[in-house]
């Protein structure tokens, strides 16, 4: 792969042992600092959109600052990030979390929000349900990451950063706190914790909760499905 940066060819790639499933991540080091490549496998992507989401995250102090985005090579080059995953969350942990999400979903992006009923090539019996109490619900639309898995966030001593940010667009907010409801587990008490720290004194909606936690559910098995 030729990969130019700062006006240097780089040519010692180093291929991450931990890979996603969406593109193939690299760090390479350029003046003795650190840089991360990722090379996208997926090509229905908006690149530009998300080069631009991610620069308004990091600004926020969310994200890596992005370098370079290379549409002709497929690939961008983004600060490099040293921290770990947590498949399970601690109680401050969480509340990290919410404070992140309660940032990003303040950032303000004129975009098309998702359809995500669009996406689903079949509707069952628990699918119609789910879109039937959303279709109800007030709608919340802000910028969501839309794929908050726990390889996409990375904990830095007592900071929290998010990574690849493909699927960032205006989402209904509640979509990215089912997502993290589902894919960290987290057991009735934690799910409360977390939600209170987000909404503080507002409260929630847990009908509104629970149809996006079976849609989100749904919307992985149905990618893996077509993508894997």
């Amino acid at each position: 792969m030729k990969v130019e940066f700062k006006g240097k060819n780089i040519t010692d790639l180093k291929k991450l042992p931990q890979q996603g499933f969406s593109n193939e991540s690299y760090t390479f080091t350029l003046d003795k600092t650190t840089y991360l490549l990722r090379k996208f496998k997926l090509q229905d992507r908006d690149r530009n959109l998300e080069f631009r989401i991610q620069a308004l995250a990091y600004k926020k102090g969310l994200a890596a600052k992005p370098l370079l985005l290379n549409l002709e090579d497929d690939y961008m080059i983004c600060q490099y990030l040293e921290g770990s995953h947590k498949e399970k969350l601690k109680k401050n942990e969480l509340l990290l979390l919410a404070e992140v999400l309660k940032t990003l979903h303040s950032i303000n992006i004129q975009e098309q929000a998702l359809d995500l009923k669009s996406e689903f090539s079949d509707l069952d019996g628990n699918l119609k349900d789910a879109f039937d109490i959303i279709e109800h619900a007030p709608k919340e639309m802000v910028l969501c990451h839309n794929d908050l898995n726990a390889k996409n966030c990375i904990f830095l001593n007592k900071d929290l950063k998010l990574i690849d940010w493909e699927f960032a667009g205006m989402n209904d907010r509640y979509f990215d706190l089912a997502a993290v409801c589902v894919e960290f587990h987290l057991s009735t008490l934690d799910e409360a914790y977390f939600l209170a720290r987000y909404f503080r004194t507002d409260g929630w909606e847990k009908k509104k909760l629970d149809a996006y936690k079976v849609v989100y559910k749904a919307l992985c098995k149905q990618w893996f499905e077509d993508n894997i």
